[in-house]
C-alpha cells in the first residue's frame, strides 16, 4: 500500500515532467523535480532513471488516452468518437516522438511493447460500436487502422497541419456503404 503523500508526489512528478518534455524534450532531472516540487531523491527513489521518467509518461498518456473511449461512445456517435479519440493519439504521439532522442532503442521498443495492446483495446471497442450501429463497415481491422494513422503523426504539421484532412480520408473509407 502507497502512502497518500507517495501516490500525489508520483503524480506531481509526471505532470511535471509532461510539461517540461513538452516544452522541451531534454529538460533534466533536476529541472523536473524543481517542477514538481520535491527533491531529487523523492524523484530518483519514484523513477531511478531519465528513461524510466519517460516510460512512465508515456504509460500515463496511454491509460488517459485508451481510458476516454468509453465517454466518447457515451457522448458522440462511433465515427465522430473514433476521429475525437485518433486526434488525440495524434497529439501524444507527436509529443512522443519528440522525445524520441531522449530514449535508446530499448525504450523505443518497451513503449511500443507496453502501449500496442491497450490501444488496439481502444479501437477495437471504437470499431465494434460502429459496427454494431451501421455506420462502420463490417471489415474494419483495428492494426490496419493503427497502421493508418501512424502516418498522421507523422505528417507535417506547418505550415498548415495536414493529419485533420488525413483523418477525414481515413474515415470515410470506414464508413459503411449503405
Amino acid at each position: 500500500m502507497v502512502r497518500s503523500d507517495a501516490r500525489e508526489n508520483r503524480a506531481r512528478i509526471l505532470a511535471a515532467a509532461r510539461e517540461a518534455f513538452a516544452e522541451d524534450g531534454g529538460a533534466s532531472m533536476n529541472q523536473i523535480a524543481q517542477r514538481a516540487g520535491v527533491g531529487a531523491g523523492t524523484l530518483y527513489r519514484n523513477f531511478p532513471t531519465r528513461e524510466s521518467l519517460v516510460l512512465a509518461v508515456y504509460q500515463d498518456e496511454v491509460a488517459r488516452i485508451t481510458g476516454t473511449v468509453p465517454g466518447l461512445l457515451a457522448q458522440v456517435p462511433p465515427l465522430e468518437a473514433l476521429r475525437r479519440w485518433t486526434t488525440d493519439l495524434v497529439e501524444a504521439m507527436r509529443r512522443k516522438h519528440g522525445l524520441g532522442d531522449a530514449l535508446g532503442p530499448g525504450a523505443h521498443q518497451t513503449i511500443t511493447e507496453q502501449s500496442y495492446g491497450p490501444v488496439i483495446a481502444a479501437i477495437t471497442e471504437l470499431l465494434d460500436a460502429g459496427k454494431k450501429d451501421g455506420s462502420i463497415r463490417v471489415d474494419a481491422d483495428p492494426g490496419d487502422f493503427l497502421q493508418l494513422t501512424g502516418a498522421l503523426w507523422r505528417a507535417a504539421s506547418s505550415p498548415e497541419d495536414r493529419a485533420p484532412h488525413m483523418l477525414a480520408l481515413i474515415l470515410d473509407g470506414l464508413r459503411a456503404h449503405r
